[in-house]
């Protein structure tokens, strides 16, 4: 009998019905060809797709192979377990020890297949291993709380305490540049800094800042769009944290007055990492924030944007568009330039040439030439564009529109035969022509070749791990503007808070969407130099949804609670 495939169980067991097992196999074909080895990336796809979470997956692989799934919620582990496998060897593999029964060790395995982890335990150990299945994040957060990811920081900082060499330093400009080279490659520092990094990585950040404070260093991740504290670093540390940074970002570490730039490539967890590295003097030292970029991440595809079915006709109906301007706007940080890559990856074929101007590149995309911006040997945005129209593309992707003369340039490239991708920073998709106005671009120009507008705004999603159904107070929605019929029954949804989420009701974001298609109509209005609210009446009398109802809807369908889409969305309606 034939071993059924991970999707048909998933279906058998209603996890997923069959329209998004095509799409996803879809997906996983097309990105196979970088992985081929890859045996688990089709569990990836569906749960990057958010089709299916983690335990419906392990579930599945259970079912499949026919081997126990366990929990690995439990409040504290024994800590005999640390003993049997070594903290390295778990975290390369993912695996965490349960139990040794005799001469067998009970493992548990994300990828119970993974032959080369089960003969490495068996070398390491003596013993016969048997697996048991569990999710990836629950195996991580297990081997944190048992070999203690925050034990290993105060171990490191304790033991810089006992070093004479940097005991009593309070202020950089006390050290000599030796000095602070000696310091920073000393072997406390070193595991300091790999281990915020590598903390960093696991619990998803985006950013990593360092914060020096009268009295203290502060650490701060910015996860799922939001800051938080992780941890506290006494103050004689500072000057040697930032020295170490400073080395493995290639800066001067001499120069403490004016910003740098920099960037660290490392690998962490089997996982190619890029973090750009930016410092900032301020009045208690050097601030430095790390923008993490996860080379070994599935882009997005159109399908995995949160596009509601509405909003997902518009949106394709502007990008076939043959030629023409479409813009990408939203604040930093909004899911501009990833909106963008899944644009591209949509229209890439072989009978077409793509160029993209990024500053900087943060994804390489197979089939697009793709120009890195160098402002200071005089590679911008608009010397590149005038040199890429000379390279017969059909279609040009720009980072950004930053300045009246890339966006002229811009504009007469869709005007003259091109499909031209970019983004703004405005709050909403009527602004754009606005803010082209703006910057001295003439109306005609911009009803001639801007075919579509969409706005973004990222919102957290619920946990489905602790997700759970409530009926909310109606007054509150009616002071906001939200009418429910009476008679009927509403039901939102949020987090009660678990260990896969750090107690934060929430994991990962999706996108809001505002689309707007430049039609006749609104053409004639972008002559007249309307006002945006102008613009804004009639696309939404065209059928355009707003940030904020495009939220609602996502609030009624339970991706993510009335809260965080306020939060999010609230300045973007005034």
């Amino acid at each position: 009998m034939a071993l059924k495939k991970i999707g048909e169980i998933l279906v058998e067991k209603g996890f997923l019905n069959p329209e998004q097992l095509n799409k996803a196999i879809e997906v996983t074909q097309a990105t196979r060809s970088k992985s081929p080895a890859d045996r688990a990336l089709m569990g990836r796809v569906l749960i990057n797709m958010g089709y299916i979470n983690e335990d419906q997956l392990a579930d599945a692989i259970g079912t499949q192979w026919n081997i126990p799934v366990v929990d690995l919620s439990i409040p504290n582990l024994p800590p005999e377990l640390a003993k049997l496998v070594p903290e390295e060897v778990c975290r390369r593999y993912r695996i965490l020890p349960l139990e040794q029964l005799g001469n067998t060790l009970l493992i548990a395995m994300a990828d119970p297949l993974d032959v080369f982890a089960i003969d490495h335990l068996r070398l390491v150990t003596g013993l016969t291993v048997e697996p048991r299945v569990a999710t990836e994040t629950a195996i991580m957060g297990a081997i944190d709380k048992l070999f203690g990811v925050d034990r290993s920081v105060k171990a490191a900082m304790d033991q810089i305490g006992d070093s004479s060499a940097v005991t009593g330093m309070m202020a950089e400009e006390e050290l000599s540049l030796d000095k602070l080279v000696e310091i920073a490659d000393q072997a406390p520092i070193v595991r300091l800094v790999n281990l915020i990094i590598t903390q960093a990585v696991r619990d998803r950040a985006t950013d990593i800042h360092i914060e020096g404070q009268k009295t203290q260093v502060e650490v701060r991740y910015r996860i799922d769009g939001l800051l938080s504290t992780v941890r506290s670093i006494p103050r004689h540390l500072h000057p040697a944290i930032i020295s170490r940074l400073k080395i493995m970002a290639n800066m001067d570490i001499a120069e403490r007055r004016n910003p740098q730039d920099g960037r660290i490539p490392l690998n962490v967890d089997k996982r190619e990492i890029d973090l750009r590295v930016s410092t900032l003097p301020t009045i208690f030292g050097e601030k430095i924030v790390m923008r993490i970029l996860d080379k070994t991440s599935t882009l997005l595809s159109l399908t995995q944007l949160g596009f509601l079915p509405g909003a997902r006709v518009q949106f394709e109906k502007v990008i076939n568009q043959p030629y023409g301007l479409i813009l990408i706007t939203g604040p930093t940080g909004s899911g501009k330039t990833t909106t963008l890559y899944a644009i591209l990856r949509q229209l890439n074929s072989p009978e077409k040439n793509l160029v993209s101007v990024e500053d900087p590149v943060e994804y390489q995309l197979t089939g697009v030439n793709q120009v890195q911006i160098y402002s200071k040997m005089g590679l911008t945005f608009a010397n590149s564009l005038r040199s890429i129209l000379r390279q017969d593309p059909d279609i040009i992707m720009i980072g950004e529109i930053r300045d009246a003369e890339t966006a002229e340039i811009a504009i007469n490239a869709a005007l003259t035969g091109h499909l031209v991708l970019s983004t703004l920073h405005t709050n909403d998709a009527p602004s754009a022509v606005t803010r082209l106005v703006d910057m001295g671009i003439e109306p005609f120009l911009i009803a001639s070749s801007l075919i579509g507008v969409t706005a973004q705004r990222m919102v957290r999603k619920i946990c489905s791990h602790c997700k759970i159904s409530y009926t909310p107070h109606m007054e509150p929605l009616r002071a906001l503007g939200i009418e429910i019929p009476s008679g009927i029954e509403v039901q939102f949804y949020r987090g009660q808070g678990c260990e896969q989420c750090h107690g934060r009701g929430y994991m990962g974001r999706t996108a809001l969407q505002e689309v707007m298609v430049v039609e006749e109509s609104v053409k004639n209005l972008v002559l007249q130099r309307s006002a945006s609210q102008q613009l804004k009446e009639l696309a939404q009398k065209n059928g355009m949804q707003t940030l904020l109802e495009d939220g609602w809807n996502k609030v009624l369908e339970g991706v993510s609670t009335i809260e965080e889409v306020l939060r999010v969305v609230a300045t973007a309606q005034v």
